[in-house]
């Protein structure tokens, strides 16, 4: 068994949280190779040392305000360091670091060395080879990810390196320039070194107990999932739902690796399980819907005309003014005389215009516009052929006395959409949640 585990910012925010982690790690051998991501808060009115590098990198022409900040930076990790006991060479590397970040450094160089600093610390108090992303994580010229080549690049160097740290959220172009994931990057980290080593699991250790059923802002009593799909999962994060990155899902997802989310403050909580299917007897033990979630600003742009479903083109039409606009969609349900587009209301830049470009574009009688929509996806692979599913939905929807405004179901059967009004959202999922849990 050979497992890559990746920490996240609140599992390594100060000693205490690093000395939890390397508990974890020995209590398993398999857990060979270690991502981590760079310290988060400690309490809730603190700072992510990633905001504050975005903060020195952005503000390094008032020499003033950049030493303060920066002076924070390594306040953090010298505390880490000397909390630990361990010499890793931070605060040189600092010096380092301060000096690029003054006079030649990127933004993308500034945002990385969080997870740099931290990954030497943790080698260090780890005592394995600390192994810099920006030797095995390549991206191309133009900042793109190439796959291909950082699968060789992890695995010829890790063939030759039993167990190793090697930070995340961060890579290098064959020219040696730094560039970052998006914000969670680590995740995706994580699963190329899964895929690099050919991991037999991908272990995600953060702050939660897994993935939940629901948001628990929203359903108090949410739970969490034993067992999920990477394509529900995907449907889920899509909708909003957020423990791991969802670009961290495809990696691992072609080479067929399990993820697991696991909890850093409760490690003996059995977490969720990632996979690429689920047996029959799982999907009955854990339920026929997966998971709730749900987004809020969207809008309707529902366009009228008589005997549309006679003339070729007009949807193409449609689409075309959204190409020309900027703009994508989210669904499209349409009946003999009219077509939905469903947007994110805050892509839309001009109103005034995309809706008279429709009109013109498709010479229609009339186009309406409903704001302040949410749509919700009740989503499970147990779904499909069951019967009843979409009347046990709209059954407990109308219980809590919610209007429906559209519905749609993707052809797998996975996934349910419902839109309602953004003030019904949260009645509408507790509604849905409570109807299946």
């Amino acid at each position: 068994m050979l497992k890559v585990v990746k920490f996240g910012g609140s599992s390594l925010a100060d000693a205490e949280h690093f000395r939890k982690v390397r508990q974890i790690i020995e209590e398993d051998p398999a857990r060979r190779y270690v991502v981590p991501s760079a310290p988060g808060k400690r309490f809730s009115a603190d700072e992510k040392v990633t905001d504050l590098l975005y903060q020195c990198y952005y503000n390094k022409n008032d020499r003033q305000l950049f030493d303060e900040t920066f002076q924070k930076i390594t306040d953090r990790y010298m505390q880490i360091e000397n909390d630990l006991g361990v010499d890793s060479g931070v605060r040189e590397a600092l010096e380092e670091i301060r000096y690029e970040m003054l006079f030649q450094g990127t933004s993308d160089y500034a945002a990385s060395r969080g997870e740099y600093l931290n990954g030497r610390i943790l080698a260090a108090y780890l005592g394995i080879p600390f192994v810099d992303a920006a030797k095995v994580i390549v991206f191309d010229e133009n900042g793109k990810l190439n796959p291909a080549l950082t699968e060789i690049s992890l695995r010829e160097k890790l063939r030759e390196t039993e167990r190793a740290v090697i930070p995340g959220f961060y890579g290098a172009t064959p020219s040696g320039r730094i560039v970052t994931f998006s914000r969670g990057g680590s995740d995706i980290t994580g699963s190329l070194v899964a895929v690099g080593v050919k991991a037999d699991l991908y272990e995600n250790w953060t702050d939660v107990s897994g993935c939940l059923k629901a948001d628990p802002r929203v359903v108090k009593r949410a739970t969490p999932i034993s067992i999920v799909t990477y394509n529900e999962l995907r449907e889920l994060s899509y909708m909003g739902a957020s423990v791991m990155h969802e670009e961290a899902i495809y990696p691992a997802r072609q080479m067929n690796i399990p993820i697991q989310i696991m909890n850093t403050n409760k490690p003996e909580d059995p977490g969720t399980k990632i996979v690429a299917r689920v047996t029959k007897e799982q999907i009955r033990e854990r339920g026929i819907v997966t998971g709730i979630a749900g987004k809020r600003g969207f809008c309707i742009i529902t366009l009228e005309k008589n005997m549309m479903h006679n003339e070729i083109g007009f949807g193409r039409k449609a689409l075309s003014v959204l190409e020309t606009n900027g703009l994508s969609f989210e669904h499209m349900p349409s009946g003999i005389d009219t077509l939905s587009l469903v947007m994110e209301e805050r892509t839309i830049r001009d109103f005034d215009q995309l809706l008279a470009d429709l009109t013109q574009a498709c010479q229609t009688d009339s186009i309406e516009v409903i704001h302040h929509v949410s749509l919700i996806a009740v989503v499970g692979q147990g779904m499909a052929g069951q019967k009843g599913t979409a009347a046990r939905i709209f059954t407990a929807l109308a219980k809590a006395d919610v209007n429906v405004m559209m519905f749609d179901q993707g052809s797998n059967e996975m996934n349910i959409i419902v839109a309602v009004d953004d003030e019904d959202f949260p009645a509408a999922v507790n509604a849905v949640y409570d109807e299946f849990e």
